[in-house]
């Protein structure tokens, strides 16, 4: 690569890395704390994936879509799941218009560049399997034509899991479409008190503004699929995933008690992407082993299938991915050509 070439690299870096400031300023403007969530939402547009959010109520998680499109300049659309909600109340429908007699499509509120689906354990199955096609292939078939969504396209799903009655578990077969399931924590006292202090009064409500176009968007997404991924770091992700399903390769023969079903290649697939993502917000064209770690629990989390003893032991998802990331070990990459050291 000639000076040019670096120069122009370095100059395209240094643009990039200002323009997710500025991402990161908007959305802190609005939501106080949880850094974590913006973190991985962003990794998850970055990576064209979708978002489980989990947590009790109150806890911005309607907030930080909704604000994450404004910033970016893409059209949001929310969806309230309740257990009279019908598939065609998602995708649309057929209309039969009489005058004309023909059927004409109504597009339903899935057609945004960023969809909201709000307690989406809340319906029935049927209701939650309508947007299997739309979050895997990125269309709608309705009568037999196909309808592509926006793009880009984006789903983040909320769900409460303190209440029992009333909620109807997700399939497997949606979990999976997840790339990440993050998990929120209530934020401390000096993060609530700031949250009265920005959000107490209707005046004074931060409104974010727009810091990028969805072409821009496209953009970084494409610069993210150029990310380096060394050998050794997919190797990483492939063995973390074969770990779920065979731990006794790994030394973990207790885990075969605790195991049901292990990930899925989707797993795999979303921790290199993902990894590449988070690499290029950390200002790298590389990505580390590190990466895939920190990634991994909100990867895995929600696709693992506990057998009914873990569950009476009331052993949960993050501990068993955290017992599989203390014991797999990774091959630790530096930014220097053929430097690769092992390390458990």
């Amino acid at each position: 690569m000639s000076d040019f070439d670096l120069a122009t690299a370095a100059m395209d870096d240094a643009a990039t890395a200002e323009t997710f400031e500025k991402i990161f300023f908007e959305l802190r403007k609005v939501i106080v704390g949880q850094s974590r969530l913006l973190e991985r939402l962003l990794v998850g547009v970055l990576c064209r994936g979708h978002c489980l959010l989990e947590s009790v109520p109150g806890l911005a998680k309607t907030l930080a879509a909704e604000t994450l499109s404004r910033v970016v300049g893409g059209s949001f659309a929310r969806i309230q799941f309740t257990p009279d909600l019908l598939p065609s109340d998602i995708v649309g429908t057929r209309i039969y218009r009489v005058g004309s007699e023909t059927f004409d499509v109504e597009l339903g509120p899935v057609f945004v560049n960023f969809l909201l689906t709000d307690e989406i354990n809340r319906a029935p199955a049927k209701v939650q399997s309508a947007l299997l096609e739309v979050m895997a292939e990125r269309q709608v078939t309705i009568g037999g034509i196909t309808h592509p969504a926006p793009t880009p396209f984006f789903v983040v799903a909320t769900q409460n899991p303190i209440e029992s009655e009333g909620v109807y578990q997700l399939p497997d077969a949606q979990r999976d479409r997840f790339m990440m399931k993050i998990v929120l924590d209530h934020p401390t006292a000096d993060e609530e008190m700031a949250i009265i202090d920005r959000m107490g009064v209707a005046s004074t409500v931060p409104r974010p503004a727009q810091v990028i176009s969805l072409d821009e968007l496209q953009q970084l997404q494409d610069r993210a699929d150029t990310v380096f991924v060394d050998r050794s770091v997919a190797q990483y992700a492939v063995d973390l995933v074969q770990c779920s399903r065979t731990p006794e390769r790994f030394g973990l023969d207790e885990l075969n008690t605790v195991i049901g079903l292990g990930a899925s290649p989707r797993a795999s697939l979303n921790l290199v992407a993902g990894s590449r993502a988070l690499a290029m917000l950390r200002g790298r064209t590389y990505a580390t082993p590190q990466d895939v770690f920190d990634l991994a629990p909100e990867v895995l989390r929600h696709r693992l299938l506990l057998t009914y003893d873990a569950l009476a032991r009331e052993i949960t998802p993050d501990e068993v991915v955290q017992r599989m990331l203390a014991t797999v070990p990774a091959n630790w990459v530096s930014p220097k050509p053929n430097d690769v050291f092992e390390r458990s």
